[in-house]
């Protein structure tokens, strides 16, 4: 977040000419969020963040954008612009607040009044000079569950995520060792984490995609741990290809399953899986699965007195 800042601040520094962001949201939950606690309370299974469970948002918000912009070039004519969705230099979420698609949560995400939170945003940069909506108020109020119920306490002020500190940075961006103090509280989510959408009081207002493309792929909405850690990397590339999870690579997605199989309950064949993994680890993940099977001999011990 600190490289680029000046094309953060200046949308004439990624579009020459800019006048006006069109932004957009697009929903992509794709089951009622209170049938994600029942992976998260279970911790055999794997708990990947909803967002991902289908195909890669990337893709599919630039096609939408690109087509939406091309239609708006069908109305008015030829018009300079330029779309982004998450892969760029771009205040998305100040963007959205300033034009009235919601209001910042104490979480950091944007939050509507009529949908919730599970959405994603999109923009348009243009250099046709709109007329531009007005901001609406915020509605957090004294509410501080996010803040509560964050798994690693990452919320560390309102409207304030510490990035070091937060599951879904540290099983996503974060390339190396995740620190071992922090491992406990991440549980079974093995690809970002969602407990501050949740718990969030305006997400009972929540709308449930109507994207396909964002349904589950191969039963990741339903999935055992130690299935998703027995996968070899060619079975890693050839399931997860076309969604978000695979940018992350196989050593991370060893990484982060080796964390979870330590916070599980014990298991023999857990223990099994873990001392195999061990013969052709890399020395990142092999740090985490010797740390998993201290966790599980520990839990074994205390299941035996």
């Amino acid at each position: 977040m600190a490289r680029n800042q000046d094309k953060r601040l200046h949308p004439t520094r990624m579009l020459p000419g800019t006048l006006s962001v069109i932004c957009v949201r697009m929903d992509y939950l794709p089951e009622l969020s209170k049938d994600c606690f029942a992976i998260l309370d279970h911790d055999a299974k794997a708990y990947v963040s909803r967002y991902a469970l289908g195909r890669d948002y990337h893709k599919l918000m630039r096609k939408r954008l690109q087509k939406l912009a091309m239609l708006l070039s069908d109305e008015i004519g030829e018009y300079g612009y330029r779309v982004f969705t998450d892969s760029a230099p771009v205040l998305e979420k100040a963007l959205a607040t300033r034009a009235g698609l919601g209001w910042q949560g104490k979480h950091s995400n944007v939050l509507h009044r009529e949908h919730g939170s599970w959405f994603f945003l999109g923009e348009i940069y243009t250099d046709l000079e709109l007329e531009p909506d007005q901001p609406i108020s915020e509605h957090c109020g004294e509410c501080t569950a996010c803040m509560d119920k964050c798994p690693t306490q990452a919320i560390v002020a309102p409207y304030i995520v510490d990035s070091r500190r937060c599951i879904s940075y540290l099983t996503i961006e974060h390339h190396s060792a995740i620190p071992e103090e922090l491992r406990e509280a991440m549980g079974n989510r093995i690809y970002g984490c969602d407990d501050c959408q949740l718990y969030c009081p305006w997400n009972r207002f929540e709308k449930l995609t109507q994207e396909r493309d964002f349904l589950p792929r191969n039963e990741l909405e339903d999935i055992d741990l130690l299935t998703c850690f027995n996968w070899t990397e060619p079975m890693f590339n050839d399931r997860l290809k076309g969604t978000a999870i695979r940018r992350i690579g196989y050593e991370k997605w060893r990484r982060n399953i080796a964390v979870a199989l330590g916070n599980a309950v014990y298991s023999p064949h857990i223990v099994s899986a873990l001392e195999q993994a061990l013969d052709d680890a890399s020395p990142l993940v092999a740090e985490h699965v010797h740390w998993a099977l201290n966790q599980q001999l520990r839990k074994s011990k205390r299941k035996m007195t």
